[in-house]
């Protein structure tokens, strides 16, 4: 699904809408991507001269990748950051990658849902995490 999709889904907006494509795959995960142009606002001042992706716009990244795994519940409803564990950082995310996400939804409780995921740019990982998230 291109960014208008997502958008069916998904509350966020620009620029909070960190993905550009996604896609739910047959065996139960998600793929989200998202190419870092260069003039995001995240990127102003983180660094001058040395521009890198933070580590927690990479976790929101990955957390709209998992939204994409309960689609049509996530519809009219706003979801939240309850957790984050086990989070890493391997690598670097500079202007021109493109960062994928592959994730999974591991349980849910109620309208807590528990997911994990993993991101990579040219197949190097550069992050892993658990997250929890509520839908309200």
């Amino acid at each position: 699904m291109n960014r208008e999709e997502i958008k069916q889904i998904l509350p966020h907006r620009e620029p909070m809408l960190l993905i550009d494509e996604a896609e739910r795959c047959e065996d139960g995960t998600a793929i989200g991507r998202y190419t870092v142009r260069g003039d995001e606002f995240f990127l102003q001042g983180h660094f001058p001269g040395m521009p890198v992706v933070p580590g927690v716009i990479q976790c929101e990244m990955m957390a709209q990748t998992c939204c994409v795994l309960v689609g049509d519940l996530v519809k009219g409803k706003k979801t939240f950051y309850t957790g984050l564990d086990k989070v890493r950082f391997k690598n670097q995310v500079k202007p021109g990658d493109t960062i994928e996400f592959h994730c999974s939804m591991t349980g849910n409780r109620g309208q807590f849902y528990f997911a994990k995921g993993k991101g990579y740019v040219n197949g190097k990982l550069t992050v892993s995490a658990e997250l929890s998230f509520a839908l309200i």
